[in-house]
């Protein structure tokens, strides 16, 4: 069922503030709307590391247990619901970015295939799209989730 995002938006805002405020934790929230499918929700605040996790692990749960909410509270099935801990989304793509241009550059220099470590989907497509763009490499995706890893191939 197609679903307004504003409306979505509101309760995601209000489970978010609930689950803050059962956890003792301050935080604020920021909505923004990068496109118009999708609605961003970042919190806002001090300590709140424990919302993020090793590697994100806690905020990847976080996500999915506010979409989850939000479907069953509205019944939608359209839109897509982000949610953001302090900034730690932008601040994991850009390490991921670098990350990749080293290993591309190894494998580049090498010549010989690199597997990285396992990681989730986005993270997977952060490093392909950071590495489809340097000439002289390429890559796949290998295993089953959830221990789906990226590999680093040199073109021949």
């Amino acid at each position: 069922m197609e679903v307004a995002l504003e409306e979505q938006g509101q309760v995601a805002q209000d489970f978010l503030r609930g689950l803050m405020d059962e956890l003792g934790l301050g935080a604020a929230i920021r909505v923004a709307r990068p496109d118009e499918d999708t609605l961003e929700l970042g919190l806002e605040g001090d300590d709140l590391g424990v919302l993020i996790g090793q590697k994100g692990a806690t905020l990847f749960a976080l996500q999915d247990l506010t979409r989850t909410v939000v479907q069953r509270r509205t019944g939608a099935s359209n839109g897509r619901l982000l949610v953001d801990v302090g900034g730690y989304r932008q601040k994991r793509h850009q390490a991921l970015a670098r990350f990749a241009e080293q290993v591309a550059e190894q494998v580049r220099s090498s010549g010989s295939r690199r597997a990285m470590e396992p990681m989730n989907a986005s993270d997977r497509k952060v490093v392909h799209d950071t590495i489809n763009r340097i000439d002289g490499v390429q890559t796949t995706s290998e295993g089953e989730d959830p221990r789906r890893y990226v590999v680093v191939l040199p073109l021949d």
